[in-house]
């Protein structure tokens, strides 16, 4: 009787140590909850490996995942800044251009009436690639932008986009060599996401690198096809490649000219979209290639 009473009173006693313990954990718990406005940095730590330490694991989890959404959500509210900084300068710019010469045009000659409205035409076009483009990239970045996935023969879509800027080409005096094979290789994508991607790579190259020469070419690896789009124009410095596709990231002044660090960046997000990869090789002296790749559709016999 007298150990029943002892075993008692020492389970009485070990309960009556946990509880306590457990209080105090709760309490250090709480109070650490409380701090965590104050220091966001800091992290919880329970000894042992009772519930409460699982509950101390799952915490410190969450608080962690909080802090980096955090810390991304300052980058991309200064980047967004940088973003507006910029665009409100890249607009301001030939917005003044353009009012200007069409204030211009009542003192003008005949003669320079025609030339000051092609410069002011050529402004607009500038101010609606622009704007455009600012539209594009902020339907990326919040997730609107909707996507329509079909199956396309990737070969006849990439020639019909490629005609559509042969004209332009040839009033640049940029030559064209173009591989494309007559065979059928199909894949899946977002017919206008594509059309955007090679038209901001063929725009890139024209205007960004001044080029004479444009190659296109496509070509086949197992389960992939790969579009590779070179031009001989200014190459991009070696310093630059690792972040030739990141918003806002502008190259050496030279290859600049008008430039607000948008296109490239589109043309990444949406070949991500898409299940693809894009890379650049840029050789000092020689060729700038982008390589874009996109997986190949078996289609069984």
């Amino acid at each position: 009787m007298i150990v029943l009473i002892i075993i008692l009173i020492l389970v009485c006693i070990g309960e009556l140590y946990y509880i306590l313990h457990t209080r105090k954990q709760l309490s250090e718990c709480l109070y650490f909850l409380k701090s965590v406005h104050e220091t966001p940095e800091r992290n919880f730590f329970v000894k042992g490996n009772d519930i409460l330490a699982d509950i101390n694991f799952e915490l410190n989890a969450i608080l962690e995942e909080r802090r980096e959404q955090f810390v991304k959500l300052q980058k991309a509210e200064k980047a967004n800044q940088q973003l507006l900084t910029d665009l409100s300068h890249d607009v301001r710019t030939p917005l003044a251009s353009l009012v200007g010469y069409l204030e211009s045009l009542d003192s003008r000659t005949a003669k320079e009436k025609e030339e000051y409205i092609s410069v002011a035409y050529r402004k607009a076009l500038d101010l609606q690639e622009l704007i455009d483009m600012l539209f594009q990239w902020f339907k990326l970045t919040s997730h609107e932008q909707l996507y329509q996935m079909n199956v396309y023969d990737i070969n006849e879509l990439t020639r019909e986009i490629i005609i559509e800027h042969i004209p332009a080409l040839e009033k640049k005096q940029v030559s064209l060599s173009v591989n494309i094979p007559d065979d059928e290789w199909f894949i899946k994508i977002d017919k206008m996401a594509y059309a955007r991607i090679i038209n901001n790579l063929l725009s890139n190259a024209v205007k960004h690198g001044k080029c004479s020469l444009i190659e296109i070419d496509i070509s086949k690896n197992n389960d992939s096809v790969l579009i590779s789009i070179s031009n001989n124009g200014i190459a991009i410095p070696d310093k630059d490649l690792p972040f030739i596709f990141e918003r806002l990231y502008k190259c050496d002044s030279s290859r600049t000219e008008n430039g607000n660090g948008l296109g490239l960046a589109i043309v990444s997000e949406l070949t991500h979209a898409m299940s693809g990869e894009i890379t650049v090789q840029s050789i000092q002296g020689g060729m700038t290639t982008f390589y874009l790749t996109l997986p190949l559709i078996v289609r069984k016999k």
